[in-house]
């Protein structure tokens, strides 16, 4: 899908720069047309000629040109583009776009571009999670541009955490989708789930699981990327949402991820429940702290609402049902009993077995089993990836 596509790619001064040689090579060979930018600062981590030799066109830097005695045009280049890729872009550079500071050539484009603008943010972890990134993130995302978000993983600084910039490979993949991307879910009214519960065992603790969300997260900017109406109850996550089109309720506990979903299944068309919801609850909550004892601790649990099998009771012909299962073993047995049970129109299978796969991985690995039982396998990809493969499978059962 990248045949023929002009891409302009501008570097900023991040260690992440020793991706882009890789990035540009990758889309020269998927056709695409490359330009690069660079900053000052990325010359001290990938050089102009190295850039310049893979993409076959001269690397810019500042307004004008001593070597040529040319000035050159940010709005030319703006206009020029198909697609405008900020990668990676430092702490430093997304303050300055968020707030429209033109002090070099590679911002001045971003403001004269008329085209779609992603950004790979690349940053130590405590940058990341800075409350001043999370709001100039927001204010990008908020007028359309396209967050491409870092990977979690071990970092230049030795800390382990979210900031490596997205690798190459999937830049390029999440480019392609997007110029094929379809906006078949358009008019869609989407409910999807995500995350862990927390069921309160007093003031202090709780009962949980290990899931991150990433998940259903990446399925509900999948589908609002692809023109759906999506409203996101959120667990107790530390992730953010960026779409336009995702409306996002936070819950803590099961009973309240119920009652939110309750209170919209109705309106919705679809709904996908990929959230790990607690399938038991403390009986009582302890109002203050329960101290240290030397004796053992019993906590009587009662049985949490089951808002898949709800769903399932109350879900109309014209309304689509997906659930998940995340099985440790006879998994295929006990997928198919559930996506019977529950009334589901299919179920998506991952198990903690395969390698990659499961709570806290940006990779999964998951088989769909649909009403008919026809099982279908695919191989590990990356959550996005996953998320596309889900969308797609809908749109062809839905539809049918």
């Amino acid at each position: 899908m990248l045949e023929g596509k002009k891409v302009l790619i501008g570097v900023t001064g991040s260690i992440a720069a020793y991706k882009v040689p890789f990035l540009v090579r990758l889309l020269k060979k998927e056709g695409a047309e490359v330009k690069v930018l660079v900053s000052e600062a990325a010359k001290d981590f990938v050089t102009p000629l190295t850039l310049s030799t893979l993409s076959g066109n001269p690397v810019l830097s500042g307004f004008f040109d001593e070597s040529t005695g040319k000035w050159e045009s940010h709005v030319d280049l703006g206009n020029w583009a198909d697609v405008y890729l900020i990668a990676p872009v430092t702490a430093t550079t997304l303050g300055k776009l968020a707030n429209g500071i033109a002090d070099n050539l590679l911002i001045a484009v971003y403001l004269a571009a008329k085209c779609p603008v992603f950004f790979a943010p690349a940053m130590d972890l405590d940058m990341f999670h800075h409350p001043s990134t999370a709001n100039n993130i927001k204010k990008l995302t908020a007028i359309g541009n396209k967050l491409i978000e870092p990977r979690e993983g071990e970092l230049a600084s030795g800390l382990i955490g979210a900031g490596r910039m997205e690798e190459p490979e999937a830049i390029v993949e999440r480019l392609s989708v997007f110029f094929d991307k379809k906006k078949d879910f358009a008019n869609r009214k989407v409910l999807i789930t995500a995350g862990p519960t927390y069921e309160a065992i007093d003031p202090v603790r709780f009962i949980g699981n290990h899931s991150s969300g990433k998940m259903g997260f990446a399925i509900a900017e999948e589908l609002a990327e692809r023109g759906a109406r999506v409203i996101l109850v959120a667990g107790p996550v530390s992730i953010g949402t960026f779409h336009e089109n995702i409306k996002r309720i936070d819950v803590k506990s099961a009973e309240e991820m119920y009652n939110a979903c309750m209170s919209c299944h109705s309106d919705v068309d679809i709904a996908i429940l990929t959230a790990a919801v607690a399938d038991y609850s403390p009986k009582n909550v302890a109002r203050e702290k329960i101290k240290k004892k030397s004796n053992s601790l019993s906590i009587d649990l009662k049985p949490t609402k089951d808002i898949l099998a709800e769903l399932g009771r109350r879900k109309t012909n014209e309304q689509f049902l997906v659930g998940f299962a995340l099985e440790t073993e006879n998994e295929l047995a006990n997928a198919k009993k559930k996506l019977k049970n529950k009334n589901l129109d299919f179920i998506v299978l991952n198990s903690l077995k395969e390698k990659g796969a499961g709570f806290g991985h940006d990779t999964n690995k998951i088989t769909i089993i649909d009403k008919q039982l026809k099982v279908t396998p695919f191989e590990l990809k990356s959550k996005q990836a996953v998320a596309i493969d889900i969308a797609d499978r809908i749109i062809e059962l839905f539809s049918s």
